[in-house]
């Protein structure tokens, strides 16, 4: 078992909690949810786990439940997928009215759930993002932007198919998605590497970049060409940490594309509708896209993915060649409809800028007291990330953070834990802000307690 690794088969007594928000009432993990676990390890690939040993009940708004009496609040609204609160009434009861209407799936063949939903889809989002292709997982949609962007080169000359990413971006696990990564390790299984599809360095404070640097290192290995680039593929913010990009850099990269009739496309599957205080995060660097992934919030429920883009790209393949079995699933459809409804309708995105300006306010308070342990705070909205290192060595510290986030989850809050030095959060954008605020206090809580420990230790 790795040191990022938390146990869930070590139950540990643990302080009680009840607050308005929070309720801790048995041992941590909960002695009875074992045998739970156990189950899941005999039935379940492993690949699956690795998140907190939180056996969920129901979850509703910002909260999480548990049968045994405990209750958290979430700062993971599922990896970014909850924008607009677990089991958010009107989302279950567009839900209930699209299964009692007896049309579970239709395939690709026309349904008014799918026609409503894209008109909104559409509607609500920028002019220049005319048509949308559905599907049901956001590695597909990734997927989908790598063959259009391709297609789209080619319409141009044949040898138009380079691919330019980020190091270390989160795209998916398909093996286009594993390929645009960058990680040698994650995709070794694929057993080659394709050569078109090339891969810049994000920049981090600890490694600043320039785009102009990267692409004149790029441009110098032997036999490339940037007018063979069919389009660029970013993570408008790096997932693991919560890394936005420079403005400068992201706009110095869509001049570049336009100079040289190249694609650029925004993975905003992760970030998109509402979580960093925008509806996408690639308007805080003031570019236009060709091409938008989406998922996760996009019906912050039932599984539905998509890319949107300019009509002339969206159009590159024949009627009939590209769909998903489950594409425009109408529940799916219905429950997105539904959830870009209440996005509209309670002001999310507004809400997300508001109270991100308050969860960033502390997060830097936080950092300015326990400077020895977070050497960054990222994010924007209700996105954030802590960068977690080692008092002593000031290198990076994956177990100390993955401490950090079992301390949380035995006090009544649940963090992304990311198994490396990061802690991300991201609270439902309908978090309320007296819950924000205990949340935040609640790792304050842990900072110092682990601290004591640290200085107790031999």
């Amino acid at each position: 078992m790795s040191s990022s690794t938390i146990s869930w088969n070590n139950p540990k007594e643990v302080p009680q909690v009840s607050t308005k928000y929070r309720n801790i009432q048995t041992k941590i993990p909960v002695p009875e949810s074992i045998p739970l676990f156990e189950e899941l390890e005999k039935q379940e690939a492993r690949s699956m786990h690795g998140q907190l040993p939180v056996v969920w009940d129901r979850a509703e708004d910002f909260q999480v439940f548990d049968k045994y009496g405990n209750c958290w609040i979430d700062f993971t609204s599922t990896i970014f997928l909850a924008n607009s609160g677990h089991s958010n009434p009107r989302i279950i009861a567009a839900i209930k009215e699209a299964a009692d209407k007896k049309l579970l799936h239709t395939y690709t063949f026309a349904n008014e759930y799918r026609i409503e939903f894209l008109k909104k889809l559409i509607g609500m989002t920028p002019p220049y993002l005319e048509k949308a292709f559905l599907l049901s997982a956001g590695t597909e949609a990734t997927e989908c932007a790598l063959k259009l962007m391709r297609m789209y080169g080619q319409s141009i000359k044949p040898s138009k198919i380079k691919i330019i990413s980020f190091r270390g971006d989160m795209h998916g696990r398909t093996m286009g998605a594993e390929m645009l990564k960058g990680d040698p390790k994650s995709s070794a299984w694929i057993g080659y590497k394709d050569p078109n599809i090339h891969h810049l360095t994000f920049s981090y404070p600890w490694d600043e970049r320039e785009f102009k640097k990267d692409m004149e290192e790029l441009q110098g290995k032997d036999g490339f060409d940037a007018d063979d680039i069919c389009g660029f593929i970013i993570e408008p913010y790096q997932g693991w940490a919560g890394k936005l990009f420079e403005k400068e850099y992201i706009q110095a990269l869509a001049a570049f594309a336009r100079e040289h009739g190249s694609l650029v496309a925004f993975d905003e599957i992760q970030a998109g509708f509402g979580r960093t205080g925008k509806l996408f995060c690639y308007e805080h660097y003031e570019v236009e896209p060709d091409l938008v992934c989406v998922g996760k919030a996009l019906s912050a429920s039932l599984p539905l993915s998509g890319v949107l883009g300019r009509k002339e790209i969206m159009d590159l393949p024949a009627a009939g060649s590209m769909s998903s079995t489950h594409s425009a699933n109408p529940i799916c459809c219905a429950a997105a409809l539904a959830n870009l409804e209440e996005i509209e309708g309670k002001n999310l995105v507004k809400e997300s800028e508001r109270k991100g300006v308050i969860l960033h306010f502390r997060l830097q308070k936080l950092q300015e007291k326990f400077p020895e342990y977070i050497s960054y705070v990222f994010g924007k909205g209700l996105l954030a990330a802590l960068i977690i290192t080692n008092p002593e060595t000031r290198q990076a510290d994956g177990a100390r953070a993955s401490r950090i986030c079992e301390r949380a989850m035995q006090k009544g809050l649940l963090l992304v834990h990311t198994g490396r030095e990061s802690i991300k959060m991201g609270p439902p954008l309908t978090i309320l802000d007296e819950a924000l605020l205990e949340g935040v206090a609640v790792l304050g809580e842990c900072f110092e307690e682990i601290k004591k420990e640290d200085q107790k230790a031999p």
